[in-house]
């Protein structure tokens, strides 16, 4: 990283982009490199094995030429072949068909989708007189604890074959012009959970036959996209596209859970899986996706465990699978509206309509970079101006210039990651350098980057462009008092954080005077009344942890010890109801 004292002149040079095993939402490694990893895949069980887990299911048959399932069909958990062989196809929204593998005796039919049932990614069609063993999605979730040695080995093979059909890219297909932020907002939304997908970019993907009759169609109808069912979406948000794949969860109006966390980021994640571990009830709620905040890091390095370092989005995915695991309900997309919290059950009211009773709260619904007070800035957003720095970004970054604003540990991480992309990366902050704000190591990483240029005592003052960000002013004290105009197509912010409090009002929680939630002394206002509950609210029953909560440290780890602490305090609440009614 270089000291830049003047405008923004070039210097070529890139970082090699770190290698990582695959997980389920890492892209970056091809196909091939799974291939060696075919018998963690696709792992056949001995009959010893076989004979363990046949009390999780019950035996079915299928004649040769029938389909056990496919694309789209609601998902009945995992089918262990006695019999037979079985064929498994991907196939997308084209309807064009690409076979996988073949499946028989002692070999599964299964990805990680069916731990919960989800719609099936895939076709399954008997080449043979088929005998299965059908475990439904409770019963695997039952099979993977109870047995602890072989549920390992099977999960692992879902994890891998998921990573698996996402680098294949089946599933629905997005069509549109690869620079436009709905496209670009869509292809997010399915990379950070996990989602296979296919992008035929209309400008570009030319030889496509699939887009003779689609080009036609007026611009209104970009992007399009293209159903497992075949059915097409034109210009559709994220909750029409999740409509579409079967992805919006469903509740028992008649059941109360025990808990609902609402944010599904590291403090989320770990509250629901350490509270479903325990043998709680268990919801988490998020409106985009898996890891919050932190699943925008590119990479961790100073999270206990992980040497080498591990994306947010990779960490974030793990735990996921991890609450899946326990039997956590993890509702994505959904949004939270309102609590309502004058009478027990406390029920949470999602943006849809639908009310959802629960005994107890856990609002991890952490923060949001604040957007900066420049001028025409909505503008830009998602036309040259992102506040997150994804594989989807960073490609259009491609050996040009990207300007990233913020000195924290995300601004950080952004600006290695990009480094390995544009050409050059110039980071402005607003104080005299990056030690007061950022990890000793990240500053010795950026330092080694000879295409980072660090602008202190500088920010962004104007944006410009027809249509898309073109040219961006800014101020530098080095500079002196006039405003320095550059030619710039990428903007990253991460300038600080707002928390995501509004939907509390209704149930008065008390916050402090920037917005973030009060617990413990601080919100009862006493040492001695309800002492025990450090991390509950002003509410009784409502609890908060992480980086909403006031006082937090914005650390994943911090985040992650709340949400183990957090489920200490949710059982002795939850005995104390108990002990009223009795």
């Amino acid at each position: 990283m270089t000291q830049a004292t003047s405008e923004l002149d070039a210097h070529p040079d890139t970082a090699d982009a770190p290698a990582t095993e695959p997980t389920l939402t890492e892209l970056e490694a091809p196909f091939s490199n799974l291939e060696t990893r075919r018998h963690q895949m696709f792992p056949t069980l001995t009959h010893a094995e076989i004979d363990r887990i046949r009390r999780f299911g019950q035996v079915r048959t299928w004649q040769a030429g029938e389909l056990i399932f496919q694309v789209g069909d609601a998902g009945r958990g995992m089918h262990v072949v006695l019999a037979g062989r079985v064929r498994i196809d991907r196939r997308d929204g084209f309807g064009h068909r690409t076979p996988i593998t073949e499946e028989g005796p002692g070999q599964f039919l299964a990805e990680v989708g069916q731990l919960t049932g989800k719609p099936a990614l895939v076709d399954a069609v008997a080449l043979e007189d088929v005998t299965i063993l059908v475990i439904p999605p409770p019963a695997l979730r039952a099979l993977l604890v109870a047995e602890a040695d072989l549920g390992e080995r099977i999960m692992r093979a879902l994890i891998l074959r998921r990573v698996g059909l996402i680098e294949q890219g089946g599933g629905p297909v997005l069509v549109g012009r690869g620079t436009e932020p709905l496209l670009l907002a869509l292809q997010a939304f399915l990379r950070r959970n996990g989602h296979p997908h296919r992008v035929i970019d209309i400008e570009t993907d030319t030889d496509s036959t699939c887009l003779l009759d689609i080009s036609k169609a007026p611009q209104s109808d970009f992007p399009m996209v293209i159903c497992p069912d075949g059915s097409v979406l034109r210009a559709p948000d994220e909750g029409q596209l999740a409509s579409c794949l079967g992805l919006v969860p469903e509740f028992d109006p008649g059941h109360v859970y025990d808990v609902i966390v609402v944010g599904a980021g590291p403090a989320g994640l770990a509250t629901a899986v350490y509270a479903a571990s325990e043998g709680l009830s268990v919801a988490v709620l998020d409106c985009r996706s898996p890891g919050g905040q932190a699943g925008a890091s590119a990479r961790i390095e100073n999270y206990l465990g992980f040497p080498t370092g591990i994306s947010g989005q990779a960490l974030a995915g793990r735990a996921f699978v991890q609450a899946l695991k326990f039997g956590a309900h993890v509702a994505i997309p959904l949004e939270a509206k309102a609590l309502h919290c004058g009478e027990n059950p406390i029920e949470l009211e999602l943006q849809d309509g639908r009310r959802i009773p629960t005994r107890t709260v856990v609002i991890a619904s952490g923060a949001q970079y604040r957007r900066a007070e420049i001028a025409s800035l909505d503008r830009y957003e998602g036309r040259g101006v992102y506040y997150w720095a994804s594989p989807v970004e960073a490609k259009l970054c491609k050996d040009e210039h990207a300007m990233l604003v913020g000195g924290g540990n995300s601004a950080g991480q952004a600006a290695v990651y990009l480094a390995s992309h544009a050409a050059e990366v110039h980071m402005l902050v607003r104080g005299e350098g990056l030690e007061a704000t950022m990890s000793r190591y990240l500053i010795d990483r950026l330092r080694g980057l000879s295409n980072v240029h660090l602008h202190t005592h500088a920010q962004i003052t104007a944006m410009e462009g027809d249509g898309w960000l073109s040219t961006v002013r800014y101020k530098e004290r080095a500079q002196g008092p006039e405003c320095v105009a550059v030619p710039m197509r990428h903007v990253f912010l991460f300038i600080g954080a707002a928390p995501n409090t509004e939907w509390l009002r209704s149930c008065h929680v008390e916050t402090d005077n920037k917005g973030f939630i009060m617990t413990g002394y601080d919100a009862h206002h006493s040492c001695t009344e309800r002492a025990d509950y450090t991390l509950e609210t002003s509410v009784p029953g409502v609890f908060a942890i992480g980086d909403v909560r006031s006082g937090s440290t914005k650390r994943v780890a911090a985040a992650v010890g709340e949400g183990a602490a957090v489920v200490a305090q949710i059982h002795h609440y939850l005995a104390t109801l108990e002990h009223a009614r009795v």
